[in-house]
């Protein structure tokens, strides 16, 4: 049973205020994007949470990559619908409704965004991508708002489409939500 839109307006706003405030304060794209869903939703997973620690900046902080923002996004999408390593041979195809939910918060970024790519979307929130691993770079990419308000914003908006996505495909019973 779906929540109420003003419940579910109330639960994306307080995504976007979650990812947005973690990514400000804490850094790490992907793992603020992962904690903020699994604190929305009372979720946590310190296994998965730990496991997002590499996906940031691009993975590696090398920008080459998926947006963190959008790899956290997944991770906690396929916690809650992915398959388990208990049923790895996977006979129903249970794997295929993390796929179609990856998928939509594929399109949700690029309709966003234009793409889920970090170098692209960096380009599009600064007017230029940052190669972060090099310390000039990173200073510069501070500079320019990285962690005061640009990134904190995709962020937000990335942990809000994870939110929506849960919210509207029901991967929460509404007693859990």
């Amino acid at each position: 049973m779906p929540v109420d839109d003003k419940k579910k307006e109330e639960l994306l706003e307080k995504a976007y205020k979650l990812g947005y405030e973690y990514e400000k304060v804490y850094k790490g794209c992907s793992q603020c994007t992962l904690a903020a869903v699994q604190d929305l939703f009372d979720i946590q997973d310190d296994a998965i949470f730990k496991a997002a620690s590499g996906f940031a900046g691009g993975g590696g902080i090398t920008i080459e990559g998926s947006c963190g923002g959008f790899t956290g996004g997944v991770m906690v999408l396929s916690q809650l619908c992915g398959r388990e390593r208990s049923n790895f041979e996977d006979p129903d195809r249970t794997r295929m409704h993390s796929f179609d939910m990856a998928k939509r918060l594929i399109d949700a970024f690029k309709a966003e965004f234009g793409s889920i790519n970090c170098r692209d979307i960096q380009t599009k929130q600064f007017g230029r991508p940052y190669y972060i691993r090099d310390d000039d770079e990173y200073q510069r990419f501070e500079e320019a708002g990285a962690h005061t308000h640009k990134c904190p914003d995709v962020v937000g908006r990335a942990t809000r489409m994870v939110a929506e996505i849960i919210l509207e495909e029901e991967l929460l019973s509404e007693k859990d939500i």
